[in-house]
């Protein structure tokens, strides 16, 4: 019997990938109807309809970025409370709860990033998922995957040739996540190191490029190092 694994977030991006290719993983899809993250009462009671083993937390804000400036109160409840109030509640049911993390809490110039380096978040979206990784850190029964992810096909129309980064597509992870999935710790999740353009012009042979300007709010080598992946997956 499969382990059953709740994912809160459920009719969001990723979650509607997940759904749609998942072949390996026994899932449970909880909508923000049925499952509010700022309720922990609403928590409690999926959880105690699905009885699941594993928790992948989808749920919370990202885009479109400038939210995460011009209302830091709905980023700071949504993915720093929200995420809080999952814990408490896997920790409760001493359930396995994975947290989807990016790759944006580190500082992101000097590029080939490792799980043990420190981290320097860039924007207000990369503190607000860092807060969410510290209350999920105080849980041993978890796993953080830093993320660098993006739709398939690529959004933009232009795409920066200067600035490098492991974007995969939602489906890339989708594969890999059955192998990871029992993992803990924390886990930088990503493809290859590459400049935004050539990953985009593989997908979109349209798209065009420009370079992003050398100032600080934007840091140009926000690669990470996938070693503890690859070894993983080998």
């Amino acid at each position: 019997m499969k382990k059953k694994i709740l994912v809160t977030g459920g009719d969001g991006r990723f979650a509607k990938i997940l759904r749609k290719n998942n072949k390996k993983l026994n899932l449970f899809f909880a909508s923000k109807d049925q499952c509010n993250i700022l309720n922990l009462n609403s928590i409690i009671k999926i959880v105690k309809k699905i009885k699941p083993k594993i928790l992948i937390h989808c749920a919370g804000l990202s885009r479109p970025m400038k939210i995460h400036e011009k209302n830091i109160s709905k980023s700071i409840d949504l993915n720093i409370i929200g995420t809080a109030n999952i814990t408490k509640v896997c920790k409760r049911y001493n359930i396995k709860l994975i947290y989807f993390s990016t790759g944006y809490v580190y500082e992101g110039r000097k590029g080939n990033y490792s799980e043990n380096d420190p981290v320097k978040p860039f924007n207000n979206y990369a503190l607000s998922k860092l807060g969410g990784e510290c209350s999920v850190a105080m849980y041993k029964n978890s796993l953080i995957l830093r993320i660098t992810m993006t739709e398939k096909p690529f959004l933009h129309t232009k795409a920066y040739s200067n600035l490098k980064s492991n974007f995969m597509f939602h489906e890339d992870l989708v594969k890999i996540l059955p192998e990871i999935i029992d993992q803990k710790g924390i886990l930088n999740v990503g493809g290859k190191s590459q400049s935004v353009y050539s990953f985009a012009k593989k997908n979109n042979k349209n798209v065009k490029k420009f370079k992003a300007k050398k100032n600080l709010s934007l840091p140009l080598n926000q690669t990470m190092s996938l070693a503890k992946l690859k070894k993983i997956l080998r």
